[in-house]
This record gives C-alpha cells, structure tokens and sequence, in this order.
C-alpha cells in the first residue's frame, strides 16, 4: 500500500492532513468528517488499529522498518505530519478569520457539513428499523451536545489524560467536535490555547539560547499539561481506532448510519447564526484567558433577517458544498486514474 502511493498522493495526504488538523481545532468541527469525505476514514482507523501488541513487540526488538511498515507508517506519518504543521499554520489562520469574519468562517464549515452528509449519505442503501434507529439516536446526541453548558477549567493532571482520550473523538467519530468536546469539559482554553502557546514559545526560547523559562512555573505547569493531555490523546486514539475497526467490521450500516446522524446534530454547533455567550465573574467583567482573549461559555442561536452579510454568507455556505463536491470529484478521478 505504501510502495504505490506517488508524490502527488503523499502532498495531497499532507493537504488532508493539515484539513485534519484544523477542522479538529474549530469548535463543533470535526476532523473525522475530513477523513471521511477525503476517501481514507477506514485506512486512518485499520492503519491506528495496527498499535497492537504486536507492533510494540517488533519496535522492542528494534525491527524499525517492520514496525513501520506493519502499522502502514508512511500514510500515518504523512497524514500526522499535516495535523501537526496545521496547529502552527492554518490554525493560526483559522483564529484570524474567526476573530475578524466570524461568520462567514461558521457558514462556510456549514456548507461544508451539508456537503458531507450528501457525501456519506448518498452511497448508503442500506435503510431499515435498526439504522433509521441508530440514525436518530446519532441526530439526538449531536444536538443534544451543541446545547450543553460548559464546565469549569480544571487542571488536574488526571482530568487533563481525560479530555486527552475524549478530545480525539473527533479524529475518529465523524460528527464529534473533540474541541467542541473540550469547551463542555471547561479545558479549551488550558488545552488548545495555553498549553500550545507555552510549546510555541518554548521551542521559540530554547532555539535563542534562552532557557529562563525552566524558572516560569506557570510555563511548566502548562508543558507538563500539554505532556499529559498528549499522552492521554494518543491513548485514545489508538483506543478508539480499536473500538471503530471491530464495529465497522461488523456493525457497519449501524456505524455509518449513526454517522450521518452524528454529523446532522453537529449543525446545531455550527448553525452561523449565533451570538457569542461569554463567562462572566460575579461582578459581570469577562473571564480571560492568559493571551487577555474573552472565554467562551455557548452560544445563543438566531435566525438572520434577509440582508447584503446573510447573502455573503449564503454565498460562503454554497462554497463550503462545492468544496466537498470537489472533493468528491477528485476522488473519483484518483480512483480512476489509479484503477
């Protein structure tokens, strides 16, 4: 499978990569819906589920490029290789925009959405009592999620490998936001803002030649989350992808149907029609975080009047389906180009 992929297959692996990575940092976003609509949610869930016993017996026995084929390492590496070039780029990016055009950035990953569940469910025959069931249960939890109010921040290092489990269900499960996720749980903020910024400055530091920063406790405290936080969303990946292949095997018109509902109630999350709901302290100022940027406590949905910003945003919406009808295209082409 490695051997046949060419260079243009490898940057476009990036490419999704980086999509990966930044849909995953958008609250009510998921990465998995990337996957999915790209053509290599199923290869992303096999290639995790090959972290078994047996690679970890063939990394012990320093049989490197066993190990490395054996878990399909140059599809893993590429596709990680862009989600981690995407949280110091396009996420980067993706916080400009939504600070500055909130909402033509909700309407466009709105359209995007639409376009998925056309995508997924376009393909899928397989209708009767028990997926229409699985599919609104998928519809119920999705909405039900979007309205919940979020928790307090907490920074116990046993709760921090907790979201980290949690957080990667959006990699895995289309639908679920694993942001959106950590927003409720009350550790966005610590976990996607702080605790990276904290790396980003460190590496920054280190390559100057200044290492004062092994006397900010404050810092160190936020490396040693992001550490756990790390170390508990490899946990669940690798958990989840165990879980994911054995149910695809063989549950999988109840999976895929539960999917297409995941994703559907994920659109109350990104409906961009919405005021943004802040923590406030008792006496009503905002909560801040450590980069003086308001947190974020929910959000208070509306529908728009008809006016010149809810046709630009229309237009974003209508943009955001023909990306994934693109998507959809090039696939098909890749398929038979290669077939």
């Amino acid at each position: 499978m490695q051997s046949t992929r060419t260079f243009t297959d490898k940057f476009f692996l990036i490419l999704k990569g980086l999509g990966m990575g930044a849909a995953n940092k958008v609250p009510g976003v998921s990465g998995g819906v990337v996957a999915f609509v790209a053509g290599f949610y199923e290869e992303f869930i096999y290639s995790l589920k090959k972290v078994n016993g047996k690679a970890l017996k063939l990394l012990i026995n320093g049989r490197f490029n066993s190990f490395y084929n054996y878990i399909n390492g140059r599809f893993l590496s590429l596709l990680f290789l862009g989600m981690i070039l995407s949280y110091f780029s396009i996420s980067k990016l993706l916080d400009y925009l939504i600070h500055h055009y909130e909402l033509y950035v909700w309407s466009l990953f709105f359209g995007m959405i639409i376009g998925s569940i056309y995508y997924i469910n376009k393909d899928f025959n397989n209708w009767d009592i028990k997926t229409y069931t699985s599919l609104f249960l998928g519809i119920l939890i999705g909405l039900s999620i979007s309205f919940l109010n979020p928790a307090k921040e907490n920074d116990n290092l046993w709760f921090v490998f907790f979201c980290g489990i949690i957080s990667v269900s959006g990699m895995t499960l289309p639908g679920f936001s694993g942001s959106f996720i950590l927003i409720l749980l009350g550790n966005y903020v610590l976990l996607l803002v702080d605790s990276v910024n904290a790396l980003s400055d460190t590496v920054y530091e280190a390559f100057g030649g200044n290492f004062s920063f092994l006397e900010n406790t404050e810092r160190i405290k936020n490396l040693k989350v992001l550490i756990v936080f790390t170390i508990g969303s490899i946990t669940g990946l690798i958990t989840f992808s165990h879980a994911l292949s054995y149910i695809l095997k063989h549950y999988k018109s109840i999976t895929l149907s539960s999917i297409i509902g995941f994703i559907i109630g994920s659109l109350g999350v990104v409906w961009p029609w919405k005021n943004t709901i802040y923590k406030l302290m008792d006496n009503g100022s905002f909560i801040v975080d450590s980069a003086g940027k308001k947190i974020i406590k929910n959000y208070e949905r509306y529908i728009p009047e008809l006016n010149t910003e809810t046709y630009y945003a229309i237009t974003f919406t209508l943009l955001g389906i023909l990306i994934v009808l693109g998507l959809e295209y090039y696939e098909k082409k890749t398929k038979k180009t290669h077939g």
